[in-house]
């Protein structure tokens, strides 16, 4: 038996704004869009719901065409058995909570529409407030309702934009959870849409970077949103470090090599092979100052995440990390859920940490401290 497709590509344009955009997603899968504002997630989320109209393209749901360029086919939002939560909720406030829920199941018989209301209110956490209207609803409670709604007729595809934005931290990850959880059992695909990386990387099997109205990047969360091998992708991602460094020498045997500008020295891993992002690099792989036929001195940049920073009140002993470097606290800012502490060691390096290791620390501007990275935790980054 063929597995009934979801995917297919689309042509779009506003005014001077372009989308050229392909996906497909498997049952029971989650594919998340990930960028900025304005990239063009929300318009690709409306297209597949029926809500925008393409220049060109082709959308299958299931199996079904809603969408065809070339034969004109084209099914409205309310034919495509799409669930669809959008970012203003978009509650209608004449109903109560469990009317907004049952409003896509009029189609269903009384005790169905009964039965699946009362599940997904005790799924979604939203029990006891069944008769309240939207205003007399927190955000996040609405959140959850308008989730039921799209959740509750049983979409062959579901869509989710922004999904967890006006949720606390504990109910975000419980939802997060239990709404996988939910989707695999039942085996709905789902395009999720967000710019948060902890979201994305809880959520998602698939990811897709998406900049400009195009995709930039794709593949397993934890390797695209990780590491990234792209400046573009680095900065959409928010490594909080790119520091761009002369390679002074490389050690083939620890697969690292030194890296510096000026007084400021970090051991990062060795560039595995020859690459534009290596400039200068032969294919034998010299080894910089020794002398083997490469150019002590190739410019690299290097990324670092700053939650991947140790701060250390004096200069560490006995530890594996590779470099620790001794600066000066510039600024220190509120980053929920911590704090980002800038450390100027020759360069200036962001370090996030908690509330209670800044009060502990006594850090505040002027303070000396010493920074603890380990080479593993620096990565490659190229254009």
């Amino acid at each position: 038996m063929t597995t009934p497709y979801t995917g297919g590509w689309m042509e779009y344009a506003a005014g001077e704004f372009s989308l050229d955009f392909r996906w497909e997603v498997a049952l029971g899968e989650v594919l998340v869009l990930f960028g900025p504002s304005g990239a063009g997630k929300s318009t690709i989320l409306r297209a597949i719901a029926g809500l925008a109209r393409p220049i060109k393209g082709r959308i299958e749901i299931a199996g079904q065409v809603v969408y065809d360029g070339d034969t004109g086919a084209w099914l409205p939002a309310h034919r495509r058995g799409v669930g669809y939560l959008t970012q203003g909720h978009h509650l209608f406030p004449h109903l109560t909570a469990d009317g907004n829920i049952a409003y896509g199941l009029r189609g269903f018989p009384q005790a169905e529409r009964e039965r699946r209301v009362r599940y997904w209110c005790e799924a979604l956490q939203l029990e006891g407030l069944e008769q309240r209207r939207p205003w007399e609803l927190s955000g996040g409670q609405q959140q959850r309702v308008a989730l039921a709604r799209a959740l509750a007729p049983g979409p062959n595809l579901l869509l989710l934009d922004e999904p967890f934005s006006s949720l606390d931290q504990e109910l975000r990850r419980v939802l997060q959870g239990e709404l996988r959880d939910m989707l695999v059992q039942r085996g709905v695909p789902m395009v999720v849409v967000t710019h948060d990386r902890e979201e994305a990387l809880a959520l998602g099997d698939r990811v897709q970077v998406i900049d400009q109205g195009r995709t930039i990047a794709e593949g397993l969360p934890v390797e695209t949103l990780g590491q990234t091998g792209q400046s573009r992708v680095a900065r959409l991602v928010g490594v909080e470090n790119l520091l761009e460094l002369e390679v002074e020498s490389r050690n083939p045997a620890d697969g690292t090599m030194s890296c510096c500008r000026g007084d400021f020295r970090l051991e990062v891993p060795l560039d595995q092979h020859s690459s534009p992002l290596y400039p200068g690099r032969t294919e034998e792989g010299g080894t910089g100052a020794a002398g083997q036929g490469q150019s002590a001195w190739d410019r690299v940049k290097v990324g670092i995440r700053s939650s991947d920073i140790i701060l250390a009140e004096a200069e560490p002993t006995g530890i594996s990390a590779r470099n620790r470097l001794q600066g000066t606290v510039t600024g220190v800012e509120p980053r929920p859920p911590g704090y980002m502490v800038t450390l100027d060691c020759g360069l200036p390096l962001n370090c996030h940490i908690t509330r209670a290791s800044l009060a502990e620390m006594d850090i505040a501007p002027g303070r000396n401290l010493w920074a603890v990275i380990k080479a593993s935790s620096c990565f490659l980054v190229g254009e």
